[in-house]
Order: C-alpha cells, then sequence, then structure tokens
C-alpha cells in the first residue's frame, strides 16, 4: 500500500471510529508499526489527528466550547496539581493576570497568604479572590456567557492601563506549528494583549490540550512556558525545541 492510501485510510478510520489503536491500524494496512507510529506523527505535525496513548483520536471541532462548567468538570485532579505547581511562581509583591480559564481557577486557593496584585477577566475568579482578601482588579469589557470572560474593546483598552510580573493563561489547543488556539477570536486577542504585557508568560494546560488546534490563534508556542501534568517521549519531543515545559507529576 502506497503511503498517500495508508494516510487516507488511517484518517477515514478515525472519522468513523474516533480513535484507532495501532495494532488495529497495523493489522489493517499490512505495515510495520514503526511505519504506522511514524505515519501517526507526520498526520499530527499537519494537524490531520491527535496522538494519544496506543493510537490517534480525532481532533475536535476548530469552533467547538464547552462551557465553563463543562471544562471545570473535566480532568479536574490533572488541573489542581498543575494549578499547585503554577503557584510556586507567584512572587511576594508580584502584580499578575489570571486569565478566565478553567485550570487558572485552580490557582487561586494556593495564592492565599501571598502579598499580591491581581488584574483577571474571568467572572469565576472574583469570589475566591475576595474572600482570600486578594487585591483584585477586573478589566472592562463584554461579558461572555459561556466561558464567563471579559473580552471585546472594551477590554483591550482595559487591559493596556496595566503591566504585569507574570500572567497565567488557559488555551483550548496546544500545536507544535499552530501554537497556542482557542475558538474564540476575542478571546484570543485579549489573551495574546495580557502575555505582551507581561515579563513571563504561562501557559496551564492538561496533556488533553496538545496536538489540538482551534479556530483562532494566540500566540506563538516560544511566547509563554507550559505548565502541563503529563507529556509522552514522542509528543515531548516534537514540543521541546520549540519553549519550555514544565511536567507536573500527578
Amino acid at each position: 500500500m502506497l503511503t498517500p492510501e495508508r494516510h487516507q485510510l488511517i484518517l477515514q478510520l478515525i472519522r468513523e471510529k474516533n480513535i484507532v489503536k495501532i495494532q488495529e491500524l497495523v493489522e489493517i494496512t499490512h505495515t510495520s508499526e514503526s511505519t504506522i507510529r511514524r505515519d501517526l506523527t507526520l498526520l499530527e505535525e499537519e494537524g490531520f489527528l491527535k496522538r494519544v496513548h496506543g493510537g490517534a483520536s480525532k481532533l475536535q471541532g476548530k469552533l467547538s466550547e464547552p462551557s465553563m462548567s463543562e471544562k471545570t468538570s473535566k480532568n479536574r485532579h490533572e488541573k489542581q496539581a498543575i494549578a499547585s505547581f503554577s503557584a510556586q511562581f507567584v512572587e511576594e509583591g508580584d502584580s499578575i493576570y489570571l486569565d478566565a480559564g478553567s485550570s487558572v481557577t485552580e490557582m487561586i486557593p494556593y495564592l492565599a497568604h501571598k502579598n499580591i496584585v491581581v488584574v483577571t477577566n474571568g467572572l469565576m475568579h472574583l469570589e475566591p479572590l475576595i474572600k482570600l482578601g486578594i487585591s483584585t482588579y477586573l478589566i472592562g469589557g463584554y461579558i461572555k456567557e459561556k466561558t464567563n470572560a471579559l473580552v471585546g474593546r472594551g477590554a483591550l483598552l482595559s487591559l493596556n492601563n496595566y503591566r504585569f510580573d507574570k500572567c497565567f493563561m488557559g488555551v483550548n489547543g496546544i500545536h507544535p506549528n499552530s501554537g497556542y488556539t482557542t475558538p474564540d477570536q476575542e478571546e484570543a486577542m485579549v489573551k495574546y494583549a495580557a502575555m505582551k504585557l507581561s515579563r513571563e508568560a504561562y501557559v496551564l494546560a492538561d496533556s488533553s490540550k496538545f496536538s489540538e488546534v482551534y479556530f483562532s490563534k494566540i500566540a506563538d508556542l516560544h511566547e509563554a512556558t507550559i505548565i502541563t501534568n503529563h507529556l509522552n517521549e514522542e509528543v515531548s519531543k516534537m514540543y521541546a525545541s520549540k519553549t519550555r515545559i514544565k511536567v507536573v507529576k500527578v
């Protein structure tokens, strides 16, 4: 079977089944495991599929976006571990930006007793920040109901009044060629603006975000340090030359 034919067959199976195993592809294509692994790596780099343990899966739709409640409940144990680790980078006297992301929300309890100032566009962050007595500023803008984030022209104008030591960001997709992405262009613009206004930028993302590509680009990989919970060796190699990655043991 020629390589283009094999690639078409792999993609067809993924469209039909959502997830396929490497051994299944070996048997169907009558090729070696090493060949299939190379095929999957190439197709992932080209943005056609996502590698998972022992196989590959279908990508999410570029415009699909879960609600904040759905995001909060997904991979929560991993997000809490990432959040706890991320909070270690916040130092006394820092001014920080907290993006309206579910992983970022999990950071807030770990910021207790720190003498810091927080600026955020996340409505869900306000109550826990206030309860902890943390000095907090909310930017202006339009309230996006699905994510409880403030976005739009007002958010960008408001943001430009601040400068940050660090920002902590959530994203929907991380890809070696497409960078950090999210479904909504207005959220992407706010995220990018906050990164540019920060001395250091951190992206908090569990391993499910890797190799996903969404509609709106936020920034290139090198523009932030990634904090995540797990990367297999192949995926780690793919990203290691592009940016800094800190892996948390869960």
